[in-house]
């Protein structure tokens, strides 16, 4: 079958994000938040809050750092370690410990309670704490399910290589040349790891309709002709399009992201991201009542 016009087409950028503002989530984690919900809405669905931590240097302490028990509903959180550790527990039984290049995916779904801290033994030594945090979205008829942990430790992500010497992509979801990501996801998504180093006019395949983001975290990208993406910066493309063009990019890590649009409403408050008032009511309830489990 031939590719239609969409899927030959590059997908048009529409705007860049900047947040220079740093703010504390808890006492662990210097956060800025590059892209939410509730300015960009269906720009970015199915995805709904990125928040990038650090890099902050910790000095050696037997103190917890981080945010206590806190209540989530209707989403899922994905968190990438690149320097660091972070101890996660959850009430519906999840947790572990990630470090560099590991993944967590949590899938609040129908509600839990859950705590994330520094490692202790990174805690203990200090260092560099680096890491995304991602919240993605859930159609309407899974955001009751039941809560659910993955965990994806770095060894169980395939990298791949880019000709030419441009550098790698590591799989964490969806698909890049048919190679599967581990995670499951209730919605069509890719969250890819990029590693660039210096290609010309590299040419990533996204699906068409798929809302698109580019995230880097460190070094520069080009992309469309004449934009230059520095650290803490993200481009928003256009969902029309089956690809898009990075014409350089010096020693760079980012993340790109895509997604199918789930086209429904949404109502957030805080912690819960559900589809109406009632249901966010509702879950500021249940959480209240202890429906949501209770941290141990």
């Amino acid at each position: 079958m031939s590719p239609t016009q969409a899927e030959i087409s590059p997908k048009k950028l529409l705007q860049i994000q900047k947040n220079t503002y740093q703010h504390w989530v808890g006492d662990g984690f210097p956060v800025r938040t590059l892209f939410s919900y509730s300015t960009l809405g269906s720009l970015i669905s199915p995805f709904l809050l990125f928040d990038y931590a650090g890099p902050k240097n910790f000095a050696p302490t037997e103190q917890r750092h981080g945010v206590g028990a806190h209540p989530h509903r209707g989403f899922e959180t994905v968190t990438i370690v690149y320097s660091g550790e972070v101890q996660h527990r959850d009430s519906s039984g999840g947790g572990g410990k990630i470090g560099p290049g590991d993944v967590q995916w949590m899938t609040a779904a129908s509600g839990l309670v859950h705590e994330e801290f520094h490692g202790r033994d990174f805690a203990r030594h200090g260092g560099i704490l680096e890491m995304v945090q991602l919240w993605v979205n859930l159609p309407a008829k899974h955001k009751m399910s039941a809560p659910h942990y993955q965990s994806i430790p770095s060894a169980a992500i395939p990298v791949i290589t880019l000709p030419d010497n441009r550098g790698s992509v590591r799989v964490i979801a969806g698909e890049f040349e048919d190679t599967v990501g581990p995670a499951h996801t209730f919605t069509s998504l890719n969250v890819w790891d990029l590693r660039l180093a210096n290609p010309n006019c590299f040419k990533v395949e996204v699906p068409d309709g798929h809302n698109t983001l580019l995230a880097v975290l460190r070094g520069t990208v080009s992309i469309a002709g004449s934009e230059t993406l520095a650290a803490a910066e993200v481009a928003l493309f256009d969902r029309t399009g089956g690809h898009i063009l990075i014409d350089h990019a010096s020693d760079a890590v980012a993340l790109l992201l895509s997604g199918e649009p789930i086209d429904e409403p949404i109502s957030g408050s805080g912690p819960f991201v559900m589809n109406t008032a009632d249901e966010i009511h509702q879950a500021m309830e249940d959480y209240q009542n202890g429906k949501m489990g209770v941290m141990t």
